[in-house]
This record gives C-alpha cells, sequence and structure tokens, in this order.
C-alpha cells in the first residue's frame, strides 16, 4: 500500500544527497522489504509533535535513534520526508503521505491485536449500556459491532433514554455505563467518568422549511416556529433553556418534546418544525434531502460527550472492560 502510492517519484536535493537523475521508479519491492514496524511508529509520531525530542519521548527511545530512522526512510523512500527548521521538522508532502499510510497500517496492528486479545479471553458475560438517542447512532453501531466480533457470546443490551432518567439506572446497577450529553460536567460521589469526544449540536428544519433558504437568521425569528425539544426534565432541555436565555428569550412555546431523532425527522418532514441535532447526523439527513442546517449559532452548547460507570467496575466485569476497550476503539477509528 505504501509502496504503491509512493511509487514514480524521484527527488533531488541540494548538496547531492538525492540523485538529480530523471523521475523513474523507485524500488517498490526494497521498500516493502525493508520497512518496518519502527519506521512507521517514527513516522507517525514525528507528524504528531514535529519534534525529535517529542517523538523519542513518546517512543522511548533516544533521539539519535530516531534521526538514524528517518534517514533510513528517505533512503527507502529516494526522496526528502523532512524539511528542517531550526529544531522542528516538517514533513514534506512525500512525508505527509507517508505518515498517513503509517497511521492506517498501525491503527490495523491494534485492531488485530485487540481482535485476538479479546477472542483469547473468550468473553461470554453481558454488559449493558445506557445512552441519550443523540449519541446512540454516532458511536454504539461500531462499539457493538466491535465487540460481537470480538465476543460473539458476549450479550450486549442498550436502553435508550436521558441523563435524569439513566443515571439511577447506573447508581443501582441496572446498566454498567452511561453514554450522555454534558452540560456542565461535575463530580459524581462513587461513579468515574471520561469525555469521549466534542461534536456540536445545530438547529435543523426540514427541506421544504420556509426557513431552508436563509443565509442569515435571528434567533428571534427562528424562536416564532415550532420547536421539537428535549423531554422536560432532561439536562437537553434545561440546557436549550440556558441557551435562548443567553440570546434573550424564552423558549418557545409551540412545541413538542421527544427524545426521538426519527420521530423529529418525520414530524419535519410533515410541518414547518425546528429541532436540534448532532451536527454529523444533520449533515447525513441533508445529504439526503431531508433535513437543512439552519444559520444559527449554538454556542457549542452539549457539545462534549461523555461516558460514567460505577467505581471497580473493570475489575468484576469483563464484559464491560470489554466494551469499554472497544469503545475507545470505535471512537479513535
Amino acid at each position: 500500500m505504501i509502496a504503491q502510492t509512493l511509487g514514480r517519484r524521484r527527488s533531488c536535493v541540494k548538496g547531492g544527497r538525492y540523485s538529480q537523475s530523471a523521475r523513474g521508479n523507485m524500488n517498490s519491492e526494497q521498500l516493502t522489504k525493508s520497512l518496518t514496524l519502527r519506521h512507521l511508529r517514527i513516522i507517525a509520531a514525528l507528524a504528531e509533535f514535529g519534534l525529535v525530542a517529542k517523538v523519542a519521548d513518546s517512543l522511548n527511545v533516544t533521539q539519535p535513534s530516531v534521526s538514524k530512522q528517518i534517514s533510513e526512510l528517505e533512503r527507502l523512500v529516494e526522496t526528502p520526508i523532512v524539511t528542517r527548521d531550526r529544531n522542528r521538522l516538517y514533513l514534506t508532502p512525500v512525508g505527509r503521505r507517508l505518515a498517513d499510510h503509517a497511521r492506517q497500517v498501525l491503527a490495523q496492528i491494534d485492531r488485530a491485536a485487540f481482535d485476538l486479545n479479546a477472542m483469547a479471553q473468550g468473553v461470554t458475560g453481558a454488559v449493558s449500556i445506557g445512552v441519550v438517542s443523540s449519541v446512540a447512532p454516532i458511536l454504539l453501531p461500531r462499539t457493538i459491532a466491535l465487540m460481537k466480533r470480538s465476543a460473539p457470546e458476549a450479550s450486549i443490551s442498550v436502553t435508550e433514554g436521558h441523563f435524569v432518567s439513566l443515571f439511577p439506572l447506573l447508581e443501582s446497577g441496572a446498566i454498567d455505563v452511561l453514554i450522555a450529553r454534558v452540560w456542565h460536567p461535575q463530580e459524581l460521589p462513587g461513579i468515574e467518568q471520561k469525555s469521549l469526544f466534542q461534536e456540536q449540536v445545530v438547529v435543523v428544519a426540514g427541506h421544504g422549511h420556509p426557513l431552508a433558504a436563509a443565509t442569515t437568521l435571528e434567533w428571534s425569528e427562528a424562536r416564532e416556529w415550532p420547536w421539537l425539544l428535549p423531554l422536560a426534565n432532561s439536562v437537553a432541555r434545561r440546557a436549550v433553556e440556558a441557551l435562548f436565555a443567553e440570546f434573550g428569550f424564552a423558549p418557545p412555546v409551540n412545541l413538542i418534546a421527544s427524545a426521538s431523532l426519527p420521530l423529529s425527522i418525520g414530524v419535519m418532514r410533515e410541518m414547518p418544525a425546528l429541532g436540534l441535532f448532532p451536527q454529523s447526523l444533520a449533515r447525513v439527513h441533508a445529504s439526503r434531502g431531508e433535513l437543512v442546517i439552519l444559520p444559527l449559532d449554538t454556542r457549542e452548547f452539549l457539545s462534549e460527550v461523555r461516558c460514567f460507570w460505577r467505581t471497580g467496575q473493570s475489575e468484576t466485569n469483563s464484559s464491560f472492560d470489554l466494551f469499554m476497550r472497544c469503545l475507545d476503539q470505535a471512537r479513535s477509528a
């Protein structure tokens, strides 16, 4: 893969380090035989850090070793992969392409090691997940697929709801992990948590809505239309009310309260209502001609997604531990 991408390219460098001959075929066979995982880790880390010292620290090797690997890579691809400016290194176009492929190869190796390890453990237990509706279709399908591929006999159950309704289930042990959008993160006794990703929530309308063609829009105008809002006792609803207050308005009175994204799409198809969608899902439905993303500033509210679990879960539930590792794999893919 790397050899095919980088083939058919030769470059010349001042000082005669590389051949100034006419462009020809790079020795692809030599590259595929000589390229090592150490080379790939070096170029991937270099793309991330840009400093030899940081690359060396991240890989627990010496700086001369990093420099040696860079020189070997440049000899293999027969063209510079870095340019130097004082103590910082910048990847050339070939270097950036090589780094892209290196990250893909390393990620695939990580997934293979993960799969083999999970299969060797023979996980057959159960894990129960609580998740808010706006996150479920973004993160869970890939996570569940990874887990079932690695542990076919593991049992997975999913309960959708909102944070206020799901959190007591987490505390009581009815669910093992809770995944939700957070408004004002805070410490919770006996509960561990971590941030999964950041994603903006956007305002959407059906394709035929009178505001669908608007290039600029004020909240005062949007507020006058029917709205699909989160359930009244949810964290998301309180966040929406605070967002309207931030712009100087009371929440809409003409509203439908629902936690169902499919229902919201159906309603917006039938009437000129506005709703709130995660940006990635909004873009998918916009590409299908079902929704339009409106030009309204949502101030990054509810943009952070976190997961929550009871302290000590990893030590007592191997299925939970596997699910969490699958979750990390899915969000980094």
